[in-house]
């Protein structure tokens, strides 16, 4: 799970500046967005379009670099990135995994989508009527083969992304908001007394 949410929310983190060449409804809503907040619902179902789970939660994102999502059900997780450092807390193992960013990054298409490149380069653009964009990676090195974007009222309602073993996770944003004021603490990470830390901290 936490592997695709990864490179969803990265790549919504590294999406370049310049978005002359995407569909206007792209372009309207990540031109200038700084920062992202909503509620959202996730489900996974299975290339026999049986559901595997489904979970709720909160998340934040500032650009650059920086989000936080946390899980309410059915279990209590983090998943929080500062900018350096990927946290990842399951609250009821007691754990926390950290990784370099970059280390992250490396292994998705978020680590072109923030360099020089245009979209366009790395991904293949399709507009399905006003509402729905279709992007298709062009390199084979991820395990997310395709993703699609539902807008509504000029802001992103869906995600649906598809990977190589078949399977399907949505994310269904509500009450969400572009731009809002956040505080840089929200997105600082301090492991709980007595987690198990796994991962470099230096």
């Amino acid at each position: 799970m936490h592997a695709l949410l990864t490179g969803l929310l990265l790549w919504l983190l590294c999406l370049p500046g310049a978005l002359a060449e995407t569909p206007a409804l792209v372009e309207q809503f990540f031109s200038d967005l700084q920062t992202l907040q909503a509620d959202f619902d996730q489900q996974v179902v299975d290339s026999n379009n049986r559901l595997v789970q489904s979970s709720q939660g909160r998340m934040w994102i500032m650009r650059p670099g920086r989000f936080r999502w946390d899980y309410e059900t059915p279990y209590r997780q983090q998943l929080v990135a500062d900018g350096e450092r990927l946290w990842s807390y399951d609250e009821d193992l007691e754990q926390v995994t950290v990784q370099a960013a970059a280390q992250v990054l490396t292994a998705t298409p978020a680590m072109l989508l923030s360099g020089n490149q245009p979209l366009e380069d790395v991904f293949i653009i399709e507009a399905s009527g006003t509402e729905r964009v279709q992007l298709t990676p062009k390199s084979d090195d991820s395990n997310v083969t395709g993703l699609q974007l539902y807008f509504a009222n000029d802001l992103l309602q869906r995600i649906e992304a598809r990977d190589t073993f078949g399977n399907t996770t949505a994310f269904t944003f509500s009450n969400l908001k572009r731009n809002p004021e956040l505080q840089p603490a929200l997105f600082h990470f301090e492991p709980p007394a007595g987690a198990d830390v796994v991962g470099e901290l230096d």
